[in-house]
């Protein structure tokens, strides 16, 4: 099932690989509203974000202003990681609890993947979560993150 209430969840990340880029492959195989801010560029750790990702460029080429927004701009942010929060996925935290947004970190190299679909989905039935903000660590810190973000979101969301 797509949804959580009546309307669709709308995806959102700033485009890096790893977490961002799982939840934006899971929008689009669910056939999910995504978006999202990304750094002026489109720049990423490989290079250029594809065009297939339906990101808006922000005004810098640093990673925490398209963070921030992309926390702003949704009801909520799911972080996940392989490991505790660190970096860019700890700021993204911050910014949640800086604007007041819910935001649930699942550490998946110790939540079992049918617990956390279930707390994802209670999670966003709890907080009536229309815009998801997808955040995490990037693959290059975490190898198979990527991969392992969008098959819990697929088992979420259908």
């Amino acid at each position: 099932m797509k949804t959580t209430a009546a309307a669709p969840v709308t995806i959102i990340s700033g485009g890096q690989t790893g977490a961002d880029r799982g939840g934006l492959d899971a929008a689009l195989e669910l056939g999910l509203p995504h978006g999202g801010t990304c750094p002026r560029g489109r720049k990423a750790e490989d290079g250029a974000i594809a065009p297939r990702y339906q990101l808006r460029e922000g005004d810098s080429a640093e990673s925490n202003e398209r963070t921030e927004t992309n926390v702003r701009d949704s009801d909520a942010t799911l972080v996940l990681t392989f490991g505790r929060l660190t970096g860019g996925s700890r700021q993204t935290a911050e910014f949640a609890r800086k604007h007041g947004k819910p935001c649930l970190h699942l550490d998946l190299n110790i939540e079992p993947t049918d617990d956390a679909v279930r707390r994802v989905k209670g999670w966003l039935g709890e907080n009536k979560i229309r815009v998801l903000n997808v955040g995490g660590a990037r693959e290059s810190e975490s190898a198979g993150l990527q991969g392992a973000v969008k098959d819990l979101l697929l088992r979420v969301f259908r």
